[in-house]
C-alpha cells in the first residue's frame, strides 16, 4: 500500500569508527551514478561505534539490485568490517498481528493500514480469544484463534510459527497481546517481533503497571514500544513518549490516558520498522528520524 513513486535503496550500516568511512560510502554511490536523498549518521564516541542511514534513487544507478549488495561488501563493507542492510522502497512488508482482547491498539493499527498510511501488508491475525474476529471480518484479513495455555502453549507456538511461515510474515506486532512468548519462538524472529508495554520502562515492567503507578503516586505514566526477547520487557526501545498525571487521577483515568499514548507510540514504532529507520546495538537501538 500507498508504494512510492520514486524507487529509492536504504542502507542502514554500523561498524567501529574509522576515518574514511563516510567519503568511502558516498563515492560507492556517486561512482555508480546514484543520487543521495537523504544521509544521516551518529558516533557513539563512548564505544566507538559508528551507524549510518543512507537512502539514495535508483533511477540511473548503474548497478542492478541484485549486484548492489555483492559490490558494496567488496568495496566497501569488507574494508571497514562494516554490518549492514539493505532494503529498498519498493519493498512492502508482510506483516501479522497478534492480539488479545483489548481493542485499541488492534483498531488503530486497522485504521491506519485502511488508510493507508503505511506501505505494509497484513495478511494475518492471530489471537487467543475468538472476540476481534469479526474486526478482522470486516477488514477482510485471515483470523485464527489459538487457545494458549500452560499445558500447550508450545503446541501452539508451533501452529503459530507454521502460520507465520505459511504466510511468509516478515515482522510481527504484537498489539497488547496478553501472552509471554517462549525464548524458542522469539529466535525465529530476532529484532522482528515489536510490543507495545503500557509503561515508561523500564519503570514497571510486567503485569498491571497502571496499578504501580497509581499506588507509587508518580507524575507521569507512559508507553514503550520495544522489540521483544527473552527478557520480559527489556529488549530494545524503539519508541517512548508519557502524559502527566496528577493525584487527582484515578487508576481508570491513568489507563484511559495510557491507552491514548499506547496507540501513538506504538504507530510510531511501526512507522520507524516500516522505513528502515532502526539499527539495533547490543540493547540499545539508533533510531534514524
Amino acid at each position: 500500500m500507498n508504494a512510492s513513486s520514486t524507487k529509492s535503496a536504504i542502507l542502514l550500516i554500523h561498524c567501529k569508527d574509522q576515518p574514511g568511512i563516510v567519503v568511502a560510502i558516498t563515492d560507492f554511490i556517486f561512482n555508480q551514478n546514484g543520487n543521495i536523498l537523504n544521509l544521516d549518521q551518529h558516533v557513539d564516541a563512548e564505544h566507538q561505534k559508528f551507524f549510518m542511514r543512507v537512502e539514495w534513487d535508483l533511477e540511473k544507478f548503474s548497478l542492478s539490485t541484485d549486484d548492489i549488495g555483492k559490490e558494496f561488501e567488496a568495496a566497501v563493507g569488507s574494508r571497514f568490517g562494516m554490518q549492514w542492510q539493505l532494503h529498498f522502497s519498493s519493498d512492502e512488508p508482510r506483516m501479522a498481528v497478534f492480539v488479545s482482547k483489548l481493542p485499541h491498539c488492534f483498531y488503530d493499527i486497522l485504521s491506519r493500514y485502511e488508510a493507508n498510511e503505511w506501505q505494509v501488508d497484513i495478511p494475518l491475525i492471530i489471537s487467543n480469544h475468538e472476540d476481534m474476529s469479526v474486526v478482522a471480518d470486516k477488514f477482510g484479513i485471515d483470523y485464527f484463534h489459538l487457545t494458549v495455555d500452560k499445558n500447550n502453549k508450545q503446541q501452539q507456538e508451533e501452529k503459530q510459527l507454521e502460520l507465520l511461515e505459511n504466510y511468509k510474515i516478515d515482522f510481527i506486532v504484537l498489539a497488547r497481546y496478553m501472552q509471554i512468548l517462549s525464548e524458542g519462538f522469539i529466535k525465529h524472529y530476532p529484532q522482528r517481533i515489536i510490543n507495545i508495554h503500557h509503561s515508561f520502562l523500564p519503570a514497571f515492567p510486567g503485569g498491571r503497571p497502571y496499578h504501580s503507578a497509581f499506588e507509587r503516586g508518580v507524575k507521569i505514566i507512559g508507553a514503550t514500544s520495544h522489540y521483544v526477547t527473552a527478557d520480559l520487557d527489556a529488549g530494545p526501545i524503539i519508541e517512548q513518549d508519557v502524559v502527566h498525571v496528577s493525584h487527582k487521577d484515578s487508576v481508570d483515568d491513568m489507563i484511559r490516558k495510557g491507552r491514548d499514548l499506547e496507540k501513538v507510540v506504538l504507530a510510531r514504532a511501526i512507522w520507524h520498522q516500516l522505513n528502515n529507520n532502526l539499527l539495533v546495538c547490543e540493547n540499545r537501538t539508533v533510531v534514524f528520524d
